[in-house]
């Protein structure tokens, strides 16, 4: 009896792994062509540094001609959850990240693991004709008992050297068990010794040392499914990836992943693996939680209404720092002319920071359309507010309010998403201004009231005029600030503030406040046209 004969019976009817090899060629890719994949599993609600990755893997394969591939890793078939490769798949498609290849599409396939078991099951049956993995018999209370034994005597855990008790059984043995029935795994043989170091060079973090894995892994568990180390190697040579993006606390797999392509006769693919994303938490940082913060979920952002495109704007940050100068300076162009260099990537956890993903969505939404800011905002209220989803039924209407300021050199940077675009729009329709509670209407400077009915009084019974254009409104407004006392420059109150009761800034406000309730809003002037006559003079009253 020899190793191909302990193979047979283990795999009695797998088909050789050169089949596979045959089946999957290279890739007819140009140079420098690079092929990449995210590898969720589904087992609960999409990570936003899940679709980070997403990000980052499908910027490199697009700017290089490569592919980008999903792969669903659902080995773990006890915490997978029910639909929970679609809302992996749709969270990819609604973001923008649409793979080349995945489930239903590509020719690498199957794409999700639990549908490729004979294929690991091949190469299984290599390693072990090979003599470089085994059957290990151990029961969970012996594995437990060798456990206690390596702690008493401070030795390192696991399944290694003289703790490996079924490592060197003798091959008759093994067959004997098998055939009588005795539940087992499939181990990996590891040739690796601690003692000796491995150096690497990760694409993002540079060159580490590490000393060898020396554990015999599992590879093939006793419900015949692969465990992830075993299937990623095979996946990723198989499917021929080139480089692999994944978050640093796979970090210390790398001496075993190498270990096992290379015993394996895989070509090794490149390395890069990218900061955890942070959250300031009192004095300190930590990672960004599942169980802790809300933020973490992808679900998170559609049901706040913050935008796609703000999302992925704000990873790129975290991608490369240089993003953001590149936008500054080209504020137009499209996302995709960024290159995207993942050597430039930090080394260290990016803060992930929700006051900073509010300011870039004012910026991105800023750069939206009235007729698109309708539209996403629209369909966002269908879901989650319906009383903001009434106001928007008149189409014309809400679109001359969503269009002050939109378009401009310098646009309005109000809205950061669509959760708070009710209570910034709310004034300008007239049966929620009519709710209002004029009582705590908050002036700014002028707080006497005989001084602001003054001003009102003044200025809509001499000096508005529904026709005027905006340079003859703003002329009769510091008209109307010189007639009773106030600067009609702000420059000019500086210079003799104690001259003037305030300056034309302060006349503004006053008529701002007494029309909307808010001391900020956007062009005052577009405001007036908008509401119209009618409206306003029943505000006023």
């Amino acid at each position: 009896m020899d190793y191909k004969d302990l193979a047979n019976l283990i795999f009695p009817d797998i088909k050789d792994y050169t089949y596979y090899e045959e089946k999957y060629p290279e890739r007819n890719l140009p140079e420098g062509a690079e092929v990449l994949r995210v590898a969720p599993s589904p087992t609960g609600f999409i990570h936003i540094g899940g679709l980070f990755q997403g990000l980052l893997a499908k910027k490199i394969a697009d700017q290089t001609g490569g592919v980008f591939f999903v792969r669903i890793e659902d080995t773990d078939q006890k915490r997978k959850i029910d639909n929970g490769v679609e809302e992996i798949l749709n969270a990819f498609e609604k973001y923008g990240l649409s793979p080349d290849e995945t489930v239903g599409r590509g020719n690498y396939g199957p794409y999700i693991q639990s549908e490729r078991g004979d294929i690991y099951k091949s190469y299984a049956k290599k390693l072990i004709s090979e003599g470089k993995a085994y059957p290990c018999f151990c029961t969970p209370e012996e594995l437990e008992e060798s456990r206690s034994n390596q702690e008493k005597a401070k030795e390192r855990t696991g399944y290694y050297g003289k703790w490996a008790k079924c490592r060197n059984m003798p091959i008759d043995m093994a067959i004997e068990k098998i055939k009588n029935g005795v539940p087992y795994v499939v181990r990996f043989r590891s040739p690796g010794n601690p003692e000796r170091k491995i150096k690497h060079k990760d694409v993002i973090k540079g060159s580490i040392d590490f000393p060898e894995n020396d554990l015999d892994i599992i590879i093939i568990k006793s419900d015949g499914l692969p465990t992830y180390h075993f299937a990623h190697a095979v996946d990723d040579h198989l499917m021929r990836t080139t480089l692999v993006t994944r978050s640093d606390e796979w970090v210390s797999s790398v001496p075993l992943h190498l270990q096992l392509f290379y015993e394996l006769g895989f070509k090794i693919p490149k390395y890069g693996h990218t900061a955890p994303l942070m959250k300031q938490d009192g004095d300190s940082k930590r990672k960004l939680s599942k169980r802790k913060d809300p933020e973490a979920a992808v679900s998170y952002y559609t049901e706040e209404g913050i935008p796609k495109e703000s999302v992925i704007e704000y990873m790129m940050n975290i991608i490369n720092s240089n993003f953001e100068m590149w936008r500054k300076q080209n504020p137009d162009k499209d996302i995709n002319e960024f290159e995207v260099d993942i050597r430039k990537m930090g080394v260290s956890g990016a803060l992930f920071d929700m006051v900073k993903m509010h300011d870039v969505s004012k910026n991105v939404i800023s750069r939206f359309s009235a007729e698109k800011v309708y539209e996403d905002a629209k369909a966002w209220a269908e879901v989650y507010d319906s009383e903001l989803n009434e106001m928007l039924e008149n189409k014309e209407y809400s679109l001359r309010i969503l269009g002050i300021e939109r378009g401009n050199q310098k646009p309005r940077k109000d809205i950061a998403k669509w959760s708070d675009l009710k209570d910034i729009i709310y004034y300008m329709y007239p049966e929620k201004f009519n709710k209002m509670d004029k009582n705590a209407f908050e002036y700014q400077k002028v707080t006497d009231k005989s001084e602001i009915e003054k001003i009102v009084k003044l200025y809509f019974e001499k000096y508005y005029n529904e026709n005027d254009d905006k340079e003859t409104w703003f002329n009769k407004m510091k008209d109307l600030a010189g007639e009773l006392g106030y600067a009609r420059e702000v420059k000019e109150f500086k210079a003799n503030p104690d001259g003037y009761k305030g300056h034309v800034g302060d006349i503004s406000t006053v008529i701002r406040v007494t029309l909307t309730g808010k001391c900020n809003t956007p062009d005052l002037y577009e405001i007036i046209r908008i509401l119209g006559k009618e409206e306003i003079l029943r505000r006023v009253k």
